[in-house]
């Protein structure tokens, strides 16, 4: 195998590398003397000012010996006689809030603080708004219930007539033994006060409540058998003015009382034309504490038949009942028209909060 020429060769003087060579070997040129030295990359060219690129001169490479000591840079030694680096001032030092708006950290506060902060402005807000509102609509719920209360009390004048008092009945299941029943209108009484509706007595008793309006209609059964009166007196009253005397009847009876049945409206040329003071058989009075109204109807026979032991419509209307009254079904006349009148009433003044029977 032939020797390795130059690359190979170990470095040294002359004298080091003779001794070195093999037997046998050539002498070496003097071109593969020097050591080959790597490829450096040519330097940017640099601008003439004629505008011209020619290539940079190419740095000299020394040869390898030992380093040079180096002396420390007098820029970066505590003790320079001039400023080489820029002043750094120490300022405080800087964070970011919720939106990354900067904000300085010594400043921040504690969450739980504005925490509190947020919910006591929402709080007066939402109090102040409920308050401003209540003042604005001029009403609460308890006033709220007061103009139901005043509402209710004018309906005789805001309310047509074929609304209060429907031309046609219908009652079902308002007979005895869960019969249905129809009941025309015979008959309006034109509206006023009070004045010889009531027998005295009966007058008596209303009188805390005052009469502010009466309305009456007269109507007759299909088979124009019995004729009912039935009555909304207004009052002047204010609820607890109803409150009590509904309590009154309640715990006094009063409505269970035949000296104080009240008067029916007598037609002429209708069938209710004989159909006076002697001629009633069954009654019923309602106090209504959430409308200044008391309702009320009374029934007899169409044929001007007298009758001598009246009886309630709550008795009247009872199983088993075998009064006169209760047998022809007078009892269910006047509760039936009644009740059904007094949902009419309702229906102009809201949900109702008492259920008629």
């Amino acid at each position: 195998m032939a020797p390795t020429v130059g690359r190979d060769a170990p470095r040294g003087d002359g004298a080091a590398q003779a001794t070195s060579r093999r037997p046998g070997a050539p002498a070496r040129t003097p071109t593969e003397t020097t050591a080959r030295l790597r490829p450096i990359p040519a330097a940017p060219h640099a601008e003439t000012a004629a505008g011209t690129d020619v290539p940079a001169p190419r740095a000299a490479v020394p040869p390898p010996g030992p380093a040079a000591p180096r002396t420390p840079d007098p820029a970066l030694s505590w003790s320079t006689p001039y400023e080489a680096r820029p002043r750094v001032s120490f300022g405080e030092p800087e964070g970011y809030d919720g939106l990354a708006r900067p904000r300085p950290l010594g400043g921040r506060p504690r969450p739980q603080v504005v925490a509190a902060a947020v919910c006591l402005v929402l709080g007066v807000g939402l109090l102040t708004g409920a308050v401003t509102g209540s003042w604005l609509a001029g009403d609460s719920g308890d006033d709220g219930a007061r103009s139901a209360y005043t509402e209710a009390g004018d309906l005789w004048h805001s309310v047509p007539v074929d609304q209060l008092f429907p031309p046609t009945v219908q009652g079902k299941g308002a007979g005895p033994g869960g019969a249905d029943r129809t009941w025309t209108r015979v008959a309006v009484a034109p509206d006023g006060d009070c004045a010889g509706a009531f027998d005295r007595l009966l007058a008596k008793v209303l009188d805390p409540v005052g009469c502010a309006r009466l309305l009456r209609a007269t109507y007759t059964d299909a088979t124009q058998s019995h004729v009912t009166t039935v009555g909304l007196l207004f009052t002047k009253a204010d609820a607890a003015a109803m409150t009590s005397l509904a309590r009154r009847f309640e715990k006094e009876g009063l409505g269970r009382r035949d000296d104080l049945m009240p008067l029916p409206y007598q037609a002429k040329d209708t069938v209710a034309e004989g159909f006076g003071a002697p001629q009633r058989g069954s009654w019923t009075v309602s106090v209504l504490t959430d409308a200044p109204v008391v309702v009320y109807a009374v029934s007899g026979w169409a044929d001007g038949r007298t009758v001598d032991e009246p009886e309630p419509a709550e008795e009247a209307i009872e199983s088993g009942a075998a009064s006169a009254p209760a047998q022809a079904g007078l009892g269910h006349e006047a509760k039936g028209l009644a009740d059904r009148v007094e949902r009419a009433l309702r229906r102009h003044v809201g949900a109702p909060t008492e259920q008629p029977s």
